[in-house]
């Protein structure tokens, strides 16, 4: 912990001294030769038609973070996780055992969702991903940008707008824009190879030693098109990485005393599950009960007592009552389990969760181009493929369990989500000038998919004829824009552009059913089970359930094919009065084929009350349309109770059911927000100050709901569920109003002094979101009862309190000739855990009782050396120190397999990553 204090301090302290030293360098005349100072600003075009400006200068907050040149030092590869280290406004973290969540980081900005922030590549609307995030884990049920998919070699910077920009580029833009800017690099190939893992006493489920190996490869060619500057840009990128493995030990009873006999007949070539299918109904019912009287003697664990209950018993009916779990204490049968795994030659890690992150095999290919055509229009392209395979754990299968057939998994199974995930965009377009007006006209098309394949798995319904792998169908979004786009600058005033525009939106959502087996309940004939048909059953007399397990797959009702459509206009006039006031007034208007159109307006302003302060503010309402995914995502399961086949799930929008219960048809969220912030610049001393306090209110958010059971709904809501043969649902609806409020402060400091060149950051965010007003529950399920259904406890802390509230980062780099040094610090406020559990100890679980997760900081450093000017390497560490979150309370680790929170966004349960990079150009 002193360590950990020390680089802090020193930190702080580095950053205050050459703060100083800034301030006294145009007094000390003796060394003005030596000393170089960069006033170059960086620039932004986002925000703004007005072509590019000083970020100071900008009338809203932009940040800016040059991945070209960073990319060299950074411990991270990937653009979420770039963006989440350096940009306190914004968090992503990997996710663990949330099914394809795992392999797509949820990113949210300000606080806000993850389909609240618009993301767009060289100034181009980006598609979204194919995932409905369903899980607990932040974001839940949105639908956000999967930024895995483009490779960050390809990238020349991110900007990334923190304020409302609706009214400027559409839908989503309701916390901000990140814009991804690709290189336009020509003449040279350059590329990287980056080897790291996890070196942490926690590794390998606690065990220690090292895991999490990445192995990547980059590579980056561009040249020239032409003589008039036409260039192509290629990058290719393959990632191989290994899961982490952060589980306890499990410490629930994972054998029973059935399991026990079961295992010594399978010893001796006999295997008890062949002999009945429905334990109801067994021919040979005496020959099972000589069995099991035989092959319990072999076990040596079993008191006397307990041997001589079995062997009194003498049907199965008997049996089935010397041998059920609820006759055992969890002390006996843990030590049941105890014994069994010495027997077996096992451990209880064995039968740990994979916990941790996933595995991953990511392939990228990413292009840009663009080709003159005559001296004043040229010619664009850019786009990619991208596919990644991954692999994560569910919730192990226990033998002990009845959706376990022993029969076939003696000793359980740990099942496998398979995810292939596809993205292919593309986009084309002209661009020029024709009497002063600047032209570009474009096309731009993506998709992604969602492929699940589950393995290590079964379905238990059809015993041993079960695969153990199944394709369970999968999710495909598409999505085409085009643009056409006007804007010219007219000699009035100090300058005034004028830009208008309009855009046509496509967007496709197809859900396609999986195999029959992967969804299927089958009976003892192995036919699909009809609903009066003989079920199999365990030993025990439940019966079987179908569908693979950990993930059923998409049934034939699921499957959907969706489209819509939308229009839109814009004009955006930035007039700059004088010198030293600039007021930039926007309006959008759009029209959406299924729910109708939105109006949403923009003012924001910039006076330069010094020449180096400038006072900003902003004001403008926004919408987010309801995603397509939303509309229409749905996923049922038919389980049997109360002797009826009945339905639970979610379904969507447009069912059956929601119409009969007269659910309204999803809207767009409305947003108002206001903004306003200074910016201060101390040339002499190269020290930049930013600061943004905002206020963003959005009504009519849409939200998953929880499960609405039938006992719990209505009496007129019960008659339309028995209707259509429903037990429970969810729906997606506009539930509820939130208010964000927040605080952004940027520094910057740079200095030039004897041939070392230093560069210091430092950034805090600051945001509260909170859920505000009444439930908006409507229809038959309208009532005060339901409220906590439609906007959970659960829920409230995934939206309000599951992503820090206080984050920031303090970085440094430091170069001298052929070397660089990298040090950042980043500080995680505390979040707050989604599970109710008796926190205090006390025996009384309040509705609102969670768990707090400390604030930690986390420190990189790196090291990178140039060897020659086309060969250089760097060596770091991410997570210096090995910083954890705060573990669990017991009620919350599932037997000791969840020892850090899966539910919040902090920074990961990773620990220390070290890595290695090989840097070339030629």
């Amino acid at each position: 912990m002193k360590n950990k204090k020390t680089i802090l301090s020193a930190s702080v302290l580095f950053f205050l001294g050459v703060f100083t030293y800034g301030q006294e360098k145009d007094s000390i005349k003796a060394n003005k030769d030596t000393i170089k100072t960069n006033n170059v600003e960086e620039v932004v075009v986002l925000g703004s038609r007005a072509g590019a400006r000083s970020k100071t200068d900008s009338p809203v907050p932009v940040d800016v973070f040059n991945v070209k040149e960073s990319s060299v030092i950074l411990p991270q590869t990937n653009i979420g996780q770039i963006l989440n280290a350096v940009a306190p406004s914004f968090t992503s973290t990997i996710q663990t055992n949330s099914d394809g969540t795992d392999h797509l980081d949820p990113a949210q900005l300000r606080g806000l969702g993850p389909d609240q922030v618009l993301v767009l590549v060289n100034g181009k609307r980006r598609h979204t991903s194919a995932l409905v995030n369903v899980n607990g884990t932040p974001g839940r049920g949105t639908v956000g940008t999967d930024l895995n998919a483009i490779p960050s070699f390809a990238l020349n910077r991110i900007e990334v707008l923190r304020d409302g920009a609706a009214a400027q580029y559409g839908s989503d833009a309701i916390a901000g824009v990140i814009n991804l800017d690709l290189k336009r690099d020509t003449g040279k190939l350059a590329g990287q190879i980056s080897y790291g893992g996890n070196l942490t006493p926690t590794a390998n489920d606690h065990t220690g030693d090292f895991d999490g190996q990445n192995i990547q490869l980059d590579l980056n060619y561009g040249n020239k098109i032409g003589t008039k500057g036409g260039f192509f840009n290629i990058t290719w990128s393959s990632q191989f990485r290994n899961p982490t493995y952060r589980a306890g030990t499990e410490s629930g009873p994972i054998y029973n005393a059935y399991n026990a006999i079961e295992q010594r007949a399978l010893n001796d070539g006999v295997n008890l599950s062949s002999l009945f299918t429905n334990i109801n109904n067994t021919p040979n019912s005496q020959q099972l009960v000589n069995y099991i009287h035989q092959y319990a003697q072999n076990v040596s664990y079993f008191s006397q007592d307990l041997q001589n209950s079995i062997q009194g018993a003498n049907t199965i009916s008997a049996l089935q009552n010397v041998l059920k779990s609820a006759n055992f204490t969890r002390d006996q049968l843990n030590y049941f389990t105890d014994q069994e795994l010495a027997y077996r030659g096992q451990t209880r890690k064995d039968f740990n969760m994979q916990v941790g992150q996933s595995k991953l095999n990511n392939h990228q290919l990413f292009v840009n181009a663009e080709i003159p055509v005559s001296d004043n229009w040229k010619v664009y392209t850019f786009g990619g493929y991208s596919i990644r395979h991954g692999t994560s754990g569910g919730f192990y299968r226990r033998p002990s369990e009845s959706r376990t057939f022993t029969g076939l998994y003696p000793n359980g199974y740990l099942p496998q989500i398979g995810t292939d995930i596809q993205d292919i965009s593309l986009a084309a377009g002209i661009k020029g000038n024709w009497e002063g007006w600047n032209i570009d006209f474009s096309n731009t098309y993506g998709q992604n998919s969602f492929t699940y394949n589950i393995q290590n798995t079964g379905n238990t319904s059809l015993r041993f004829a079960s695969p153990r792998e199944f394709n369970a169908g999968g999710l495909r979004f598409s999505q085409n824009t085009i643009n056409l786009d006007f804007s010219k600058k007219y000699d009035v005033w100090e300058g005034i552009n004028v830009a208008f525009g309009g855009e046509h939106r496509y967007e496709n959502f197809k859900i396609t059913q999986g195999e029959e087996a992967s969804y299927a309940t089958y009976d003892v004939s192995g036919n699909v089970w009809n609903g009066n048909s003989v079920r199999p059953t365990d030993f025990f007399k439940n019966e079987l359930p179908g569908g693979s397990q950990v993930f059923n797959g998409f049934k034939p009702g699921n499957a959907v094919d969706k489209n819509r459509q939308s229009v839109a206009a814009y004009a955006d006039v930035e007039f700059n009065f004088t010198n030293w006031l600039l007021v930039d007034a926007a309006a959008r208007y759009e029209n959406y084929s299924d729910f109708g159109s939105t109006f949403n307006y923009k003012l924001a302003s910039r006076i330069k009350v010094a020449p180096n302060f400038n006072v900003r503010f902003a004001g403008s309402t926004g919408f987010r349309a309801p995603s397509i995914h939303q509309i229409y995502y749905n996923v049922t399961s038919t389980l049997f109770t109360n002797n009826q086949l009945l339905e639970v799930g979610t379904f969507s929008n447009d069912s059956q059911l929601a119409g009969l219960l007269d659910m309204p048809k999803l809207k767009q969220e409305t947003s108002k927000s206001a903004s306003v912030g200074f910016t201060y610049r101390i040339p002499s001393a190269s020290l930049t100050f930013t600061a943004d306090g905002y206020f963003t209110r959005i009504d009519n958010r849409i939200i998953l709901t929880d499960q609405f059971l039938k006992a719990n709904v209505p009496q007129k809501a019960q008659e339309a569920y028995d209707q259509l043969g429903i037990n429970a649902a969810q729906f997606f609806t506009n539930a509820i109003d939130t208010e964000t409020k927040g605080v952004d402060v940027v520094i910057s400091h740079n200095a030039r002094f004897s041939g070392f060149k230093l560069d210091n950051n430092f950034a805090i965010n600051l945001n509260k979101t909170k859920q505000v007003g009444d439930i908006h529950s409507a229809g038959l399920l309208q009532s005060p009862q339901l409220e906590k259904v439609y906007f959970s406890e659960k829920s409230r802390v995934y939206l309000e309190e599951a992503v820090p509230r206080v984050k920031a980062s303090l970085s440094h780099t430091l170069s001298w000739k052929n070397a660089s040094l990298y040090l950042r610090n980043t500080y995680f406020g505390k979040v707050t855990g989604a599970d109710i559990i008796d926190v205090n100890g006390d025996g009384i679980i309040d509705f609102n009782e969670h768990q707090q997760i400390g604030d930690k900081i986390i420190t990189d450093l790196s090291a990178a050396y140039q060897f020659t000017k086309n060969v250089g390497l760097t060596l770091g560490v991410n997570n210096l120190f090995d910083i954890y979150p705060t573990k669990n309370l017991t009620a919350s680790t599932n037997n000791d397999q969840f020892i850090y929170s899966r539910s919040t966004s902090q920074f990961g349960q990773n620990g220390r990553y070290v890595f290695a990079r090989l840097n070339f150009n030629f």
